[in-house]
């Protein structure tokens, strides 16, 4: 789309956090009503819950999803699989989960969108997290990966596979070098208190792509709730910048869908894309009329390139 006096090329982007199982039908609705032109989903759609992600894969908006630690809930880990609710000799509800999102899935890969001009790359697929490569066992038998450097490497090659220059980076955990405070984007707020729990293998994976010379304006995830579990006096922190502009965003507002009086409301992160920089990003809760009820501004790029909030 464009817009104003000057013609900027405007993309909508909604980013969809952690869902656990909050997806309703009411959700495309307010989609379609908000009028986004790319739907971004971060992954956790519940424990292996396929049909949460049948739903999701039939959402008829371009859109592109990576698959958190929770679609993997029980075949991932050793005592995943020992609360099994199912019969895993007879099921395979992750490989289920990836045959229904189908191309939308970018974990390991990558999606042009010739229409936005942009390509949206995905980092590792199920990610738990920080700085130990971790379920050896499960990356090698899914995806032939074992270990960080070779992470690395599969989520570099779908960044140079890209159709266009500029590159939106998608995972369910965010990149490592977001700050160490229990607060930042990625932080640890469990015990022991404190450190950068963020992914080594998409931080390397970003900077060497921007190294080749890429435009890399956005970077989102969730998996970090923005609700703290060490403290209820403050929420994490939502966004911070680069110095080179890229804008980092995690959109695990979690709760996704509450109740607000007598009413039901659900919530996305809003994304303005204007000539390929990020204007703005905004957390909105959308009522039962689809319209937007209310509306927290995250992050505005002024005209005079003064980025707020920013990283040290």
């Amino acid at each position: 789309m464009t817009e104003g006096n000057n013609q900027k090329h405007v993309i909508k982007i909604a980013v969809v956090g952690d869902v656990h199982d909050q997806w309703q039908e009411e959700d495309a609705r307010a989609l379609a009503h908000l009028g986004v032109d790319l739907v971004l989903f971060v992954g956790d759609f519940g424990n292996e819950s396929v049909e949460v992600v049948r739903a999701i894969a039939c959402l008829n908006i371009p859109k592109a999803a990576v698959f958190g630690n929770h679609d993997a809930w029980y075949t991932a880990t050793e005592w995943g699989r020992k609360k099994c609710p199912y019969d895993r000799r007879k099921e395979d509800r992750v490989q289920e989960q990836l045959d229904l999102m189908h191309e939308a899935d970018v974990g390991y890969s990558k999606l042009d969108f010739p229409q936005l001009n942009l390509t949206v790359v995905g980092g590792r697929p199920f990610s738990w997290g920080g700085p130990e490569w971790k379920y050896n066992q499960f990356y090698q038998e899914r995806f032939g990966v074992s270990s960080l450097e070779q992470s690395t490497d599969r989520i570099l090659a779908a960044a140079q596979s890209a159709a266009y220059e500029n590159l939106i980076f998608l995972g369910h955990n965010g990149p490592v070098g977001l700050g160490s405070r229990p607060e930042d984007p990625c932080g640890k707020d469990w015990e022991p208190i404190g450190g950068d729990f963020g992914d080594p293998d998409l931080a390397e994976a970003i900077a060497q792509t921007k190294q080749m010379g890429k435009w890399v304006p956005l970077v989102t995830f969730g998996h970090m709730h923005h609700h703290l579990r060490h403290t209820k006096k403050y929420l994490r922190t939502a966004v911070c910048t680069s110095p080179d502009d890229t804008v980092y965003l995690n959109a695990a507002s979690v709760p996704r869908i509450v109740g607000h009086g007598s009413e039901i409301r659900r919530n996305f992160s809003l994304v303005l894309l204007e000539d390929g920089i990020v204007s703005q990003a905004s957390l909105v809760w959308v009522g039962e009329d689809c319209a937007i009820a209310s509306e927290q501004i995250l992050y505005r790029h002024s005209e005079e390139g003064i980025m707020q909030p920013a990283l040290s």
